[in-house]
């Protein structure tokens, strides 16, 4: 899909004064950072970024309506600087016909990357019993292997190398995702824990989302 179809996609969603707006774009965190990055100039605030589609190939991102009235003052005045956008006019924060963002949106774009990033990773970071499980299937195809007539040396290495692998890959996760949440917290961001325990990092201010309101409790 055309940056033009993704821009006046979501802009259709908005134009409806949808309470929620999701975003999945093709590509990467990056891209779906920009997108949202023109979702808040109408209004909407970051809600929540994950993974779906063909093995998880997709980041979808999704967005709320801000009901304060600053965020309606904004709203107007976008639509009144930008009344082309998702029409071949120009869109505000991005260069005309794609993502990359303008010299005044680069740190408000990279600090949504790392808001989306930060989210998508939750599902690679694996809890104590995720854990436990990985490794016990490590030793279970450890133990197939010797049924299979390998030899001792052979099975031992083979499920080692795969317990190291995930080892290699817990930590990596884990380090990323702590680098992330260092500029988020430096950005004015605070962590909270959501429903399911999972980390997450909010503007001063806004609570976790309700049905359809970021604000709400």
């Amino acid at each position: 899909m055309s940056v033009e179809r993704h821009i006046a996609g979501m802009l259709q969603q908005i134009a409806r004064q949808q309470d929620v707006v999701e975003i999945v774009p093709q590509g990467t965190a990056s891209k779906a950072a920009a997108l949202a990055h023109v979702a808040e100039q109408y209004g909407y605030t970051y809600g929540t970024a994950y993974r779906t589609g063909f093995r998880n190939s997709l980041v979808q991102v999704r967005m709320y309506r801000d009901p304060r009235p600053d965020a309606r003052v904004l709203e107007a005045a976008t639509i009144a600087a930008h009344p082309q956008a998702g029409n071949g006019g120009t869109v505000p924060g991005l260069g005309q016909g794609s993502l990359k963002p303008l010299p005044e949106a680069v740190d408000a774009v990279a600090v949504l990357k790392d808001l989306v990033t930060f989210d998508v990773m939750a599902l690679y970071i694996a809890d104590r019993r995720q854990k436990v499980l990985c490794y016990l299937a490590c030793a279970a195809l450890t133990v197939l292997m010797l049924f299979d007539d390998k030899s001792p040396a052979e099975a031992l290495l083979s499920g080692g190398l795969v317990a190291l692998l995930l080892t290699v890959a817990f930590t990596v996760g884990v380090t990323r995702r702590a680098k992330i949440a260092q500029r988020l917290t430096a950005a004015g961001f605070h962590a909270v824990r959501d429903e399911r325990g999972g980390r997450r990092f909010l503007r001063p201010g806004q609570q976790l989302p309700g049905h359809a309101n970021p604000f709400a409790a």
